[in-house]
């Protein structure tokens, strides 16, 4: 890892709403505050929460696919290393509501938690979204997802509220 191990992620035995994402980025390796740029503002306003309730671990875990920043490769950041999710997930989840909302942020989520989508594109997931529950498969909401969201108009439309009343029915 070429900014050393530091570990992000959130939970709580009472977390209601599980967030599964790639990675942080350099910004949430240096703060060490998970979905603390760009990607977790816009990932709020999908989700209808304030800054309070999304680092409330008792409503929001919080558990990327791989724990650390992974370095740089062509285009971006390399992929979460693969080692963290088998090795930590599990124990993890065991200590999560069994009746929680879990969210799969990204291809790196969907493709381990939903192996038998992965001749579907990242779009179908998404759209078929309601067939893989308890999962819901969400984009990545980095910048690049601006162009996708313009491309499926329906995402904002009709994914986003219901996604709005997902979350709102999890919480207190």
């Amino acid at each position: 890892m070429p900014l050393g191990p530091r570990p992000v992620v959130q939970f709580s035995p009472r977390s209601r709403i599980l967030i599964i994402g790639q990675a942080p980025g350099t910004k949430v390796h240096a703060s060490g505050v998970p979905w603390d740029d760009d990607s977790g503002h816009r990932l709020r306003g999908w989700l209808g929460l304030d800054k309070d309730a999304f680092y409330d671990p008792d409503l929001v875990a919080i558990m990327p696919m791989g724990f650390c920043y992974p370095g740089k490769a062509k285009g971006g950041d390399a992929p979460p290393r693969k080692e963290c999710a088998p090795q930590w997930h599990g124990a993890i989840k065991e200590h999560l509501p069994a009746d929680r909302l879990t969210l799969l942020v990204g291809s790196y989520a969907q493709a381990h938690y939903l192996p038998e989508t992965r001749r579907l594109s990242l779009t179908e997931r998404v759209r078929r979204g309601s067939e893989f529950a308890p999962f819901l498969p969400l984009p990545h909401p980095s910048w690049r997802v601006r162009m996708w969201m313009a491309r499926n108009p329906w995402f904002e439309a009709e994914m986003l509220p219901r996604l709005r009343r997902a979350v709102a029915a999890r919480l207190p």
